[in-house]
């Protein structure tokens, strides 16, 4: 019996939206400073601990790309979000997208904070400028 499936729109709806949550998710836990010290904690046992299946485990936490796979695995669980097909097929086909989806919308908010402070750096640059030209106008003044 097939169950009944939401439309391709909702399911998109629902995959562009879960998507979010999944990427601020691991980006605090990767980058954010409020999980620094267990961060560097795992990022030292993934460079030290003797057997590969522990080193592993703990590298998950240290990397943005691996971790959104273990976020979008709870959501799954949490959410039973299923894409195109009713069965165990759709949970695998909206695992993979959601990951994707997340790891772009990272990538995005990466590039507009590259972009960000390539602005501000630009901004000081042309405020000093315009602060040492003022300060040449206003000693031209003077010597005058």
């Amino acid at each position: 019996m097939r169950e009944n499936m939401p439309s391709i729109g909702e399911q998109i709806f629902w995959l562009l939206i879960l998507g979010i949550p999944i990427a601020c998710i691991a980006r605090t836990v990767v980058y954010e400073e409020v999980f620094r010290e267990p961060r560097e904690w795992c990022k030292d046992k993934s460079e030290r601990c003797s057997r590969l299946l522990q080193r592993k485990f703990f590298y998950v936490f240290t990397c943005e790309y691996c971790f959104s796979h273990w976020v979008t695995l709870l959501f799954l669980i949490l959410m039973r979000f299923k894409m195109l097909l009713p069965d165990w097929r759709g949970y695998v086909i909206s695992f993979f997208a959601l990951v994707f989806v997340a790891n772009a919308y990272l990538n995005l908010y990466a590039r507009l904070r590259v972009d960000i402070t390539s602005e501000k750096k630009d901004i000081e640059r042309k405020e000093k400028e315009i602060e040492k030209l003022d300060e040449d106008m206003a000693q031209g003044r003077r010597s005058s």
